[in-house]
């Protein structure tokens, strides 16, 4: 897995609920958000000790959640060998020599279909 994949999820989580967001570098559009409730939203420990299990289980379900959140991230991003932008399948083209985006695409007069118009 890509690095710069992974560095592009953003962290927009609660204490009550795990959200992970990726916007496109190219359109600027949010591409993917994954979010799930916490397992013990809005409940109060009823014991100090417990305070420790609940940030133990939380942290469980966000390391899950981000996990499932790069797997997609892999399925619908790519990273432009150009710019080394992260990219959507709808900004990312399939061109004749070497694929990119289409920023990079336009600055070296090159022509090709985005992913999403090949599926």
């Amino acid at each position: 897995m890509d690095r710069k994949l992974q560095d592009g999820l953003i962290d927009c989580s609660t204490d009550n609920e795990i959200v992970f967001k990726v916007c496109c570098e190219e359109c600027n559009k949010t591409q993917l958000e994954i979010r799930k409730r916490f397992s013990k939203a809005g409940i109060t420990p009823e014991k100090k000790e417990k305070i420790m299990f609940y940030y133990i289980l939380y942290k469980r379900e966000w390391e899950k959640l981000r996990d499932d959140a790069i797997n997609r991230l892999n399925e619908q991003f790519n990273i432009c060998p150009i710019c080394k932008r992260m990219v959507c399948d709808n900004c990312f083209l399939i061109c004749d020599e070497v694929d990119m985006c289409k920023s990079c695409a336009k600055i070296l007069e090159e022509n090709g279909k985005s992913v999403l118009e090949l599926e």
